[in-house]
């Protein structure tokens, strides 16, 4: 059932999702400025071309230990995320959630936009793995 939810998600627009936040990340290396938050777009994209069967949890709980994108400075790197990026990226698979939530084929998509806008919050120091 996985397969089929991802087959018909990256037809009906998650291959340009991924491909957007794929150019997003390239956009992000090429500032400079912008590389602290490049892997992250990076991993959304991933996340973005195949959401079912995944899930996005905190680095630490991954690798076991905390990392530079996990401690001060990963905090310090989504709150300046959450203020330039975050919150209408989030809000922009909300509301695409809530179109979708009206019809009872949309449910599982909506779900994973819902996924998204919380990795789109703030995306440094999470790490998405399969379920």
């Amino acid at each position: 059932m996985t397969l089929i939810l991802n087959i018909l998600w990256f037809i009906f627009g998650g291959f340009l999702a991924g491909l957007a936040w794929l150019f997003a990340g390239l956009l992000l290396a090429i500032t400079i400025v912008g590389l602290p938050w490049a892997g992250a777009a990076w991993r959304i994209a991933a996340f973005s071309f195949a959401p079912f069967g995944k899930t996005v949890v905190d680095r630490p709980w991954v690798t076991g230990h905390e990392d530079l994108g996990t401690g001060p400075m990963g905090f310090l790197l989504n709150v300046i995320w959450f203020v330039l990026a975050g919150w209408y990226l989030a809000l922009g698979h909300l509301v695409i959630a809530v179109a979708q939530f009206v019809s009872i084929i949309g449910i599982p998509f909506a779900l994973q936009h819902v996924k998204l806008a919380v990795i789109a919050l703030a995306p440094v120091g999470k790490a998405v793995v399969p379920n």
